[in-house]
């Protein structure tokens, strides 16, 4: 049987994995919010 909490002791994140988090998160990207408020604001303008 699998003992969890061993596994997860064992555990080491990935360090590509914590790289690619540091550039998403760094990434400037629009979301849906984003994109709705610029649509919103455009139509305001008109």
């Amino acid at each position: 049987m699998i003992n969890f909490e061993e596994e997860l002791s064992k555990f080491k994140p990935s360090k590509e994995i914590e790289q690619a988090e540091d550039v998403i998160v760094n990434m400037n990207l629009r979301d849906m919010t984003d994109i709705m408020l610029a649509i919103l604001r455009e139509k305001e303008q008109q």
